[in-house]
């Protein structure tokens, strides 16, 4: 049975937090999925990602190629799993459901404490899917490094 983790981005901008959760899900041998709401911002993340330092490569790439199924780390706006992924990334307000958190190891809703229309969304995402007993953590960063706020076990 999986969990939410729920990071609120305040100190550090998205593609630097993803890098950090994309490193620590690989050296866990996880398979992962980013599953974000535009194809652009999917572009630049990609390109983000391949431009980080040599000794920290994050192999992946962007859904849609002969390779998807190979993609260690896959970029894309569906909703399928097409890389065997047993961890889920949510960006930019992607959907999450509570049949995806039960079945996978681990899910990651990132979203930007900066902007209230994602706080918002991430607040109806936290109520919906704890209404639906999955289990959940939100993480912030606001203190300077990141620390467990609340936690709410499945029901």
């Amino acid at each position: 049975m999986g969990q939410a983790l729920f990071y609120h981005l305040t100190r550090h901008p998205l593609e630097v937090t993803l890098a950090m959760l994309l490193e620590k899900s690989l050296q866990r041998d996880w398979r992962v999925v980013v599953r974000g709401s535009d194809a652009g911002r999917l572009q630049f993340l990609d390109q983000k990602l391949w431009l980080g330092p040599e000794e920290g490569f994050l192999p992946h790439g962007l859904a849609g190629g002969p390779q998807d199924a190979d993609q260690p780390v896959l970029l894309t706006a569906g909703e399928e799993l097409p890389n065997g992924a047993t961890v889920l990334m949510s960006i930019d307000g992607a959907a999450v459901t509570a049949a995806e958190i039960e079945a996978l190891e681990r899910v990651c809703i990132l979203f930007d404490g900066h902007d209230p229309a994602a706080v918002q969304h991430a607040r109806g995402q936290w109520k919906g899917l704890t209404g639906e007993g999955a289990a959940a953590q939100y993480w912030s960063e606001e203190s300077g490094r990141w620390e467990m706020k609340a936690e709410s076990k499945a029901g």
